[in-house]
């Protein structure tokens, strides 16, 4: 695939202890074949810093292709995604979440297959590979892989990281979506969808997971596992 430009999507709620290294760590990264970088920050309406923070980036990186857009109303991770999606102009398309989870140093070990021709979507697993992984929770762990195994057996996929954050699509096969769930029900709707595209190519790579705690900021809750398994059935089931 000819690839000149990566959209990165930043949805950012209430990330102000962090935004500011995620932005810097996306820009410090190299992507290969020089491939050139477009951020887009959609703001979900932050109560804290967040989009002070974000400006003041911007203007002290003037050479920088970034955007901030701002939602009025807190409406959810996949509503932030789903606004990102539409005002990215780039030849790919990768979600990158804004604290420090996860590391940019490996867009370009998802950009290989896709850069190959071998690929149209790759998904970034923290179960497979020799990076570096966090060892944290045993029970939102096989929350992870139940939800995975789950979403596998309607969808004929054999994933092992369905709910990562590292998603890269070809851009045009991402825009094609009619993608609906606002919140974190976004990771398996998507997956849904992108399975039934006639001749689609799915690869998965390893990459590195520098997990957080809830201490430090992590929001995704038992409710919204709850909500991911409906998702699954809803996507594959009873919405196809």
């Amino acid at each position: 695939m000819s690839l000149e430009k990566l959209s990165i999507l930043i949805p950012a709620y209430n990330e102000a202890s962090t935004i500011s290294e995620i932005l810097k760590k996306v820009y410090d990264v190299n992507l290969v074949n020089n491939i050139q970088k477009e951020l887009i920050i959609i703001n979900d309406c932050s109560v804290d810093r967040t989009s002070q923070i974000v400006n003041d980036f911007i203007n002290k990186n003037k050479n920088i292709d970034i955007r901030l857009i701002e939602q009025q109303v807190n409406q959810g991770k996949g509503a932030a995604l789903h606004r990102g999606i539409k005002e990215a102009g780039g030849d790919a398309i990768i979600i990158q979440d804004a604290d420090l989870e996860y590391d940019p140093e490996d867009y370009n070990i998802l950009l290989k297959p896709l850069i190959n021709g071998a690929a149209d979507v790759v998904y970034g697993s923290r179960f497979i590979g020799g990076n570096p992984h966090r060892i944290l929770f045993f029970w939102h762990s096989l929350g992870n892989k139940f939800l995975t195994y789950f979403s596998n057996m309607l969808t004929n996929l054999n994933l092992t990281d369905m709910e990562t954050c590292y998603k890269l699509f070809r851009a045009d096969v991402l825009k094609k979506l009619d993608l609906r769930e606002k919140k974190f029900g976004f990771e398996p709707e998507v997956t849904a969808k992108i399975s039934r595209l006639p001749k689609i190519r799915i690869y998965e790579v390893g990459i590195s997971y520098y997990g957080r705690v809830y201490e430090e900021g992590k929001k995704i809750s038992a409710s919204d596992g709850f909500h991911a398994i409906w998702c699954v059935l809803k996507y594959n089931v009873f919405k196809r």
